[in-house]
């Protein structure tokens, strides 16, 4: 299974897409958490981009496949990957889609998680307290879903376009959103022989 998770900051992609890779036994990967771990140890790349998180702008697009290539070859030789977080605009796409054909791994579905921007500002002053995150308080909240609507939105025509586009109605409660997701991507799997 190679499936792309499209949506909004807080529409709910890290919830699904960790219920998505348990559920049919691929690797759940997210460009966010792979780069808030890399600001967390303080390395090179951490520095390069911890300015570009904190502001809620995107991470370069060259920095972001560097990023993702070593764990998505980890992912396709065990079995696929759920990805959060990328592609983040149409060239990334692009992008992707060369690299993941070399690998045998293209991407066959792009779940988009659909929610109004009211819901996902509640979400993300939620979040913020819960987890502490700095790019979840309202002004860079704000700011990170004009710049999805901006940059990562776009993408929705391309996947369609494509026939890859799995529209999700993400504003319901999670469970009902599991089940929906679930059963949309059971045809995408698999089976070992």
């Amino acid at each position: 299974m190679h499936v792309l998770l499209i949506g909004p900051p807080a529409s709910g992609k890290g919830t699904q897409g960790r219920l998505i890779a348990a559920r049919f036994a691929v690797t759940y990967l997210s460009s966010g958490e792979i780069l808030r771990k890399e600001v967390a140890a303080g390395t090179a790349l951490g520095q390069e981009v911890a300015a570009d998180l904190a502001a809620g702008d995107l991470v370069p697009d060259d920095l972001m496949l560097e990023v993702l290539r070593a764990p998505l070859e980890a992912a396709l030789t065990s079995g696929g990957y759920v990805l959060d977080g990328f592609p983040r605009n149409v060239a990334q796409a692009l992008e992707l889609a060369a690299y993941a054909a070399q690998l045998g791994g293209a991407p066959e579905a792009a779940v988009w998680f659909d929610v109004e921007d009211a819901e996902l500002l509640r979400r993300t002053r939620i979040r913020a307290l819960a987890e502490g995150r700095v790019d979840d308080v309202d002004a860079v909240a704000r700011h990170r879903i004009d710049v999805y609507a901006a940059a990562t939105a776009p993408l929705i025509d391309y996947y369609r376009a494509q026939h890859l586009l799995i529209r999700i109605d993400a504003a319901k409660p999670v469970d009902e959103v599991t089940a929906v997701v679930l059963a949309a991507l059971e045809p995408f799997v698999t089976m070992p022989n």
